[in-house]
């Protein structure tokens, strides 16, 4: 089982090298090559999520990512370990069942419209909130490539 951390600084710019490190390790574990765009824009999709929240409430504190090849699947899990100013949690975590049906995120676009977009991309997705934040945890089938 190999694993791959990746902490970076909350700006968007740093999204794209998140997604690009994600499909890098995911061909690297096997993940065949139909789905690893499926990768790039889930991972992008739950990245963008937690720089917003960051941004908003904690600047300082990086996104965390961890990348994990293990017992045929890839995985990958995302934390956002932010808190509003009046300790709910948001970026990743801020989903549709949490706000009312109105709600929007700060693109305009309904609140739980990013995690059903990585529902849609990835093969199994798991959200947890504990009171040290919220990841998202995403994996795909995977196959070692031959040695």
């Amino acid at each position: 089982m190999a694993t791959v951390e990746l902490s970076f600084t909350p700006l968007p710019a740093h999204v794209r090298t998140a997604r690009l490190v994600a499909t890098a390790v995911a061909r690297r574990s096997g993940v065949d090559e139909s789905l690893l765009d499926e990768v790039r824009l889930a991972v992008g999709e739950a990245c963008s999520r937690a720089v917003e929240g960051h941004q908003l409430y904690c600047p300082a504190e990086p996104v965390r990512i961890a990348l994990t090849d293990q017992a045929g699947r890839f995985e990958v899990e995302v934390t956002d370990t932010c808190a509003s100013g009046d300790g709910s949690l948001v970026g990743i975590g801020a989903r549709s069942g949490g706000a009312g049906p109105d709600a929007v995120d700060g693109a305009g676009l309904p609140a739980g419209l990013g995690i059903a977009v990585i529902e849609g991309l990835a093969d199994d997705v798991q959200i947890t909130t504990t009171s040290a934040g919220t990841s998202i945890r995403m994996s795909w089938p995977s196959v070692r490539p031959a040695r």
